[in-house]
């Protein structure tokens, strides 16, 4: 049985209209828990192509890379999640960003407020657990999402953009079978960076799925 069931049951057509329409408050989320210096209006505009002063261009390369994992994303809604398709979601997000893109970090890397210190990734390790999250049986497709989205977080398992790569694979599974879409608005993101650091710190996700399926899972009433 799910722990947590999925809140909405979109039509494909419903499904993708609702990802179309918030993308860009999604970037936006992506933006913020990367602690970048955008509003949300800058980030728009860029979106639409126009040139925004005072956005450094490192924030401005970070929004035009989700913008095109988003446009991936929305091209690929039926295809099946696999470890490729996920490390392509990386390829998008951390482009020009990180050491490499798109594959497994093969370093160590540290995670700002926290003594912990993700393992450096088993690539066949890492296939068989995103088969496992994805496979589950009597798992709704909202549990395989806050599984997937805790998952990638805390393992780091790529040089850069974890935390958005997660958002994007998560919202991969939701849209895909249309239940709704994960986004952290700026009400809640203070709340999701504590709950997000203590889970670092222990280990436990149960906390942050929860407060995620609560505040993060948003959908359409037709």
């Amino acid at each position: 049985m799910s722990k947590f069931e999925d809140r909405f049951h979109l039509t494909p057509e419903q499904s993708l209209f609702l990802a179309k329409k918030k993308w860009d408050e999604n970037v936006y989320c992506g933006m913020k828990m990367e602690n970048r210096a955008v509003t949300f209006p800058q980030t728009q505009t860029i979106l639409n192509g126009v040139n925004v002063p005072n956005v450094q261009l490192d924030d401005i390369q970070a929004i035009l890379n989700m913008r095109d994992a988003w446009k991936f994303l929305l091209g690929t809604v039926n295809e099946e999640v696999t470890f490729e398709y996920w490390c392509k979601l990386n390829e998008y997000i951390a482009r020009n960003e990180a050491l490499e893109w798109g594959k497994l970090r093969t370093g160590i890397v540290g995670i700002s407020g926290t003594d912990y210190e993700p393992p450096i990734p088993n690539k066949e390790k890492t296939i068989e657990e995103l088969k496992s999250i994805l496979s589950t049986s009597n798992a709704s497709a909202t549990d395989k999402a806050l599984e997937a989205f805790v998952w990638g977080t805390r393992g780091q398992f790529f040089w850069d953009g974890n935390k958005r790569t997660s958002l994007m694979l998560a919202n991969k599974i939701l849209v895909s079978s249309g239940s709704g879409i994960m986004t952290i608005t700026d009400k809640y993101m203070e709340q999701f960076n504590t709950i997000l650091l203590n889970y670092y710190n222990t280990g436990k996700s149960e906390e942050l799925k929860q407060f995620l399926y609560e505040n993060a899972i948003q959908g359409m009433t037709i």
